[in-house]
């Protein structure tokens, strides 16, 4: 009987094993294959990356190259201070203050996310050059004839760019960061007041500082990914010497190396913050209502915040938004705009469908490796989330080399299975738009989904398993009801991110596939300002409509 006991026991330990070998399968080939698909257009611009250059690189890094790089850095980082004075600013002030306009604001700050950065270097340019109506105005007024005799700023410089860009670029952490500030408990707030602690240093700011980094490592691989804003100013980045290389140069090679350099500098500098709070913890365990006890301001300090929030609004939103009005005025072209129709179908339709592809995939990709993956699965995880670093250009040739490759292998295989069977046709249909779209958006999904799971308590999932519930029924009854605020505002900047791409979507559209970001460029490319006003304007209007119902949703989640 002894005997039998042990084997049965033996025998109970292996099953055991087996179901625990077998129960981490079902969530690492998954994850893996999601990723590996996804970050196969990398890996193709890996390969292009490893071809002979014929000795242009080196001829750069003596020449151009050092330049281009301490211009990346110099934007990166002026960017990401100004983007994150914006955004966490804002954020607080909105979750902690009552003043007046705090409502509108509170939505009105999301807004200059729907404004392309090349757009807006387009609008402020043509509006504070010499001929502009500003110094037009300022001449007229104090008498001036010549440019000799006033000094007035140039907006085509760094901080010109440095300022266009992150004010359309701070509502990445304004979301993400005013969310976490309505999600933490108000009892850290209550303990942190009775022991004499600074609520935003001392306990706002260090829970908030996973969103704030997942932010703004999108702030940063945006800027570096950027082409339009730096090419109308003539700034010399990484991004703007890959096109010059590739294009102006015939060398595909030398371009995708320098595209690994901006890659690498990236995974350097998320890197170094990852590993400074690897052993800290972020999550919110502690009971109770959400969210910190707004507090009304004497009038004088009301102005103060809504001056404070309104400057991002106004920089970022209301006065582009304002030119653009104004050369739709003068352009007197309503009736030759008929096929804004058709456009406004097709950016809709393909911004739509692909935002709710892609935070689905992000969703599951960030749970199971927040919960379930090794650590060689999670990095593979983690690193296809880095597509938005790379400029579209050089994405869209990775993307063209990865479905050549799956058309042939598909045409050799069902060749032998279906008899006549000649071709397996992918590219120029709307799929590609959406496997490019994946690849260079799953960052914004997947940091979002990440920095809310870092505040939710590892205990909640553990609990619940241990009381009878299955991984998946376990999140979705805990974790996806703690979690879709961040999904949505993760899906928010999906949709309009997707709505106003325009490189990917210029070189891998369909035929006759046109949407408001590519007529808007190609109008304003030609200097028909007046013109791009239209798809422009339906940029902004389109984004509105997610934001409303964001903004809808997170005031909600503060009343809780």
């Amino acid at each position: 009987m002894t005997k039998l006991y042990g084997n049965q026991m033996y025998n109970i330990d292996i099953l055991a094993h087996r179901k625990k070998i077998l129960a981490a399968l079902i969530f690492q080939v998954p994850a893996l294959i999601v990723a590996l698909f996804i970050l196969a257009p990398i890996f193709n611009i890996v390969f292009v990356s490893l071809g002979d250059n014929k000795d242009l690189l080196s001829h750069l890094m003596k020449t151009v190259l050092p330049r281009y790089f301490f211009n990346t850095i110099i934007l990166i980082f002026g960017v990401g201070i100004i983007a994150t004075i914006f955004g966490v600013s804002s954020g607080w002030i909105i979750s902690r203050y009552n003043f007046w306009g705090r409502k509108t604001l509170s939505w009105m700050l999301v807004l200059p996310a729907a404004i392309p950065a090349y757009l807006i270097a387009y609008t402020y340019t043509d509006f504070l050059e010499y001929a502009g109506p500003v110094q037009t105005h300022l001449r007229f007024l104090f008498g001036w004839n010549n440019p000799d005799d006033y000094w007035f700023p140039d907006v085509r410089t760094h901080f010109g760019a440095i300022l266009m860009m992150a004010s359309v670029l701070y509502p990445y952490i304004y979301i993400f960061v005013r969310t976490t500030f309505q999600r933490i408990s108000r009892t850290l707030f209550e303990a942190a007041e009775l022991s004499g602690k600074s609520l935003f240093t001392g306990v706002a700011i260090p829970i908030a500082r996973p969103a704030i980094i997942a932010s703004l490592s999108l702030v940063i691989m945006e800027v570096v990914s950027d082409f339009g804003t730096v090419d109308y100013f003539g700034i010399e980045t990484l991004t703007l010497g890959i096109f010059n290389v590739w294009l102006g140069m015939n060398n595909i090679v030398a371009a995708a190396q320098i595209s690994i350099f901006a890659f690498s500098l990236i995974l350097v500098l998320l890197a170094v913050e990852r590993y400074a709070r690897s052993n800290r913890l972020f999550s919110n365990k502690s009971p109770g209502n959400k969210g910190m006890p707004r507090i009304r301001l004497e009038p004088k300090l009301q102005l103060v915040c809504f001056l404070i929030c309104g400057l991002p609004v106004l920089i970022g939103f209301i006065l582009p938004v304002m030119i653009l009005i104004s050369f739709v005025i003068k352009s007197n072209e309503i009736n030759s705009i008929q096929y804004l129709y058709v456009t406004f179908y097709n950016t809709i339709l393909i911004s739509l469908v692909s935002a709710i592809i892609i935070i689905i995939i992000s969703s599951f990709l960030s749970i199971v490796s927040f919960y379930r993956l090794n650590k060689s699965t999670r990095f593979f995880v983690g690193l296809s989330a880095t597509g938005y670093a790379f400029p579209g250009t050089i994405l869209a040739i990775g993307i063209l080399h990865f479905l050549a490759q799956i058309e042939s292998t598909a045409q050799l295989f069902m060749s032998g299975i279906i008899p006549y069977f000649n071709e397996v046709i992918v590219s120029g249909t709307i799929f590609v738009l959406i496997i490019a779209y994946l690849t260079r958006f799953n960052a914004v999904g997947f940091g979002s989904v990440t920095a809310g799971l870092e505040q939710i308590p590892r205990e909640l999932m553990s609990a619940s398993q241990l009381l009878g519930r299955r991984f998946f029924g376990s999140v979705w009854s805990i974790i996806i009801p703690n979690l879709w605020p961040s999904i949505l505002a993760g899906g928010l900047l999906l949709f309009v991110d997707i709505m106003k791409e325009l490189p990917l979507t210029l070189l891998l559209r369909p035929l006759n596939f046109d949407t408001f970001s590519t007529i808007t460029y190609q109008l304003a490319k030609d200097e028909m300002l007046e013109q791009a006003a239209y798809p422009a304007l339906c940029i902004v209007l389109s984004g509105l409509i997610p934001v409303i119902i964001a903004n809808k949703a997170l005031s909600k989640i503060a009343r809780k």
